[in-house]
Parts: C-alpha cells; structure tokens; sequence
C-alpha cells in the first residue's frame, strides 16, 4: 500500500513537469559548463562533466527546493542543507548513467562529447526524479 502511494506520488504530472522544466534549465547549464572546461581551459570531457554536473545539481537543488518540492521541505538552515546533501547523494546515481553514457559513447564509440552528453543526462534524468522525489524531499500523498 506504501509502495503503491508512493508512486502515485512521483507521478504527479505537475510535479514532473515542474522537474523536467528544472532539469531542461540542468542541462543547459550542464552542458555550457562542459563545453567552456573543455574547449576553453582544455580539459578532459569526463573531468569538465563532473564539475559541469555539480554547478547544474546546486542550481538545480536551490530551484527545486524553492519550486517542486516546496511543500515538502522546511526553511530551517540545517533542514536545508541535509537536503542538499542527500540531493547531492541521491544525484550521484543520475551523474554515474550520464558519465557512463560520456565514456562509452565519446571515449569507445567515437560520439561527440556534447551530443553524448545529452543522451547521458537524459539517462540519468529519470533516476534523478524518483531518487530525488523519494529520498530528498520524501514525496508521499
């Protein structure tokens, strides 16, 4: 029965059309931070992506916090940043999908890094949702 809310839950459309709104903004920063780390200061495409990813996940954090899930979290510092952290936690897994995704489509595959990229945030994007929705702001009906 839990299980079952839960879902329900997560796949409230405004919530995830909130979420997909956020993380369109995610990956557009995502990927202009890619690019900048690596045609402007020369590094590597799976480095540039780490870092690429955290700026995305704390400005997507800070929007998501204050707009999806405002009903499910406090303006308590503390509350705020243990957020934050599980956010950055639970994230890990939706990073991981997109820097596999990098490594095997660009590295093996020969795919351009930024194209790759793309396909690797949209892998992890649909990780991020439910991890996001369960264990950072604790969803339920």
């Amino acid at each position: 029965m839990e299980l079952a809310k839960n879902i329900h839950s997560i796949a409230s459309a405004p919530r995830f059309n909130q979420f997909l709104s956020v993380g369109v903004a995610g990956a557009i920063i995502d990927n202009v931070a890619l690019l900048a780390f690596v045609e402007f200061i020369s590094l590597e495409p799976l480095l540039s992506k780490v870092i690429a990813a955290e700026i995305a996940i704390i400005i997507m954090f800070l929007i998501n916090d204050k707009w999806t899930f405002s009903d499910f979290g406090s303006d308590n510092m503390w509350s705020l940043f243990r957020r934050f952290a599980k956010s950055n936690v639970v994230r890990s897994g939706g990073v991981g999908v997109a820097l596999l995704t990098l490594f095997v489509l660009h590295n093996i595959l020969g795919v351009w890094y930024l194209a790759a990229n793309i396909v690797g945030i949209g892998g992890g994007f649909f990780v991020n949702y439910c991890a996001e929705s369960l264990f950072t702001w604790r969803v339920q009906q």
